[in-house]
């Protein structure tokens, strides 16, 4: 509990109070649990927090919802006071499972819908609370970063209309491309990597997962992922690769422009085991492409890390490779809404961020720093010095 036990000594900025919208409930709950515990023990250390009102509490969730008309049109309702509270509103942009009905018709809730709702709920409190965090671990629109000929912006709108709207923090995991957060300079914006537990869930999965340069190697699917990989490997001490996609620019499947190959650039992975990581899987293509090509390089076993799994166009696929053994294990973190058919597949492994968001929130309403949370050098390093012991 060491990340909690340093804020011992500040008093929190306000009540805190958690707002988890309908398709984040169950990451919420897992949240509160977190806070609730670490909180108890913390009183024990902190007389003059725990004196305050609402600092030690049985739970944090706030009772809201978003009902709809038949119509299909919305409003967001809190049932608790947040007057004077530190609330963090928290939002799963990509759970498609939530569905309402629109003139007698089912319709699956969409980022949109989802968005949407999230305004109601700041509308709700505006005014009232004393200060607003948006926690989104999916960044609403975070592939719609930056403009090629006539497109929207939508990231940057939605960041734009969310500081007008009183958030004062928004909190997001592995951003598609951090520099989104140029659109409000002036305001909080902290993106997540969830490095630290990605590694933390390999070591707990994979037999003989030897962590030096003869046994492992990282690897980049494409250019935008180069950041997280040349940090992974210059913290593990092993080399690193990268693939570049080749695309058809002529045509355009699905917005965006369809690859034709992808080109390896890097040392020999023969007899190694690969990791290749990236910021999610959608459909998966491109991804089970790269670990097709690795394995016929030569690799022992491909792992593959990505912060969110969406498996837009379901498993099938997934299988396919993993029967082949092109593919060894997936691994991606519970911030995100996934099919319960998921936790069936053989390859699948859960990295847990619950008591690293927990904390995050934690250190926000005590004002406290994010650079050790940012930065899990010193945490890795730690976990490294135990394994090779």
């Amino acid at each position: 509990m060491s990340d909690f036990k340093r804020m011992d000594h500040i008093l929190p900025v306000g009540t805190l109070k958690i707002a988890a919208l309908e398709g984040c409930r169950n990451l919420g709950k897992a949240v509160d649990s977190c806070l609730v515990a670490s909180r108890k023990e913390a009183s024990l250390h902190n007389s003059a927090a725990a004196a305050i009102p609402g600092y030690i509490a049985d739970s944090y969730l706030l009772d809201c919802h978003c009902p709809r008309f038949g119509t299909g049109e919305g409003k967001g309702h809190i049932n608790d006071s947040v007057r004077g509270a530190d609330l963090y509103i928290l939002v799963d942009v990509c759970n498609y499972s939530l569905t309402y009905t629109v003139c007698g018709f089912e319709n699956h809730m969409s980022p949109d819908n989802h968005y949407q709702d999230l305004k109601r709920i700041i509308s709700a409190a505006t005014g009232k609370a004393k200060r607003i965090s948006v926690v989104m671990p999916f960044l609403y629109e975070g592939r719609q970063h930056k403009r090629t000929k006539r497109e929207s912006l939508d990231c940057s709108l939605a960041l734009q209309e969310l500081v007008d709207m009183g958030v004062s923090n928004i909190i997001t995991f592995d951003a598609h491309d951090p520099r989104v957060q140029n659109a409000i300079p002036l305001n909080g914006f902290d993106s997540f990597m969830p490095t630290y537990q990605f590694l933390k869930a390999l070591l707990d999965c994979a037999e003989d997962f030897i962590i030096d340069n003869d046994h492992l190697m990282i690897i980049s699917p494409d250019e935008g992922a180069m950041s997280r990989a040349v940090y992974f490997s210059n913290i593990l001490g092993v080399d690193m690769g990268m693939f570049y996609k080749r695309r058809d620019y002529s045509t355009i499947v699905n917005g965006k422009n369809p690859i034709v190959a992808h080109e390896f650039l890097g040392d020999s992975v023969k007899g190694k085991d690969v990791i290749v990581v990236d910021d999610m899987i959608s459909s998966g293509d491109s991804m089970l492409d790269v670990a097709k090509q690795i394995k016929e390089r030569g690799a022992k076993r491909v792992f593959v890390c990505t912060t969110f799994g969406l498996f837009t166009d379901g498993f099938a696929k997934f299988d396919e490779y993993y029967e082949k053994g092109y593919i060894s294990k997936v691994v991606t973190t519970n911030l995100n809404y996934r099919d319960p058919e998921l936790f069936t597949k053989p390859y699948y492994v859960e990295a847990d961020m619950t008591k690293f968001l927990a904390s995050i929130i934690e250190s926000l309403n005590h004002d406290e720093t994010l650079s050790k949370i940012e930065s899990p050098t010193n945490k890795i390093n730690d976990l490294l010095i135990k394994v090779r012991k």
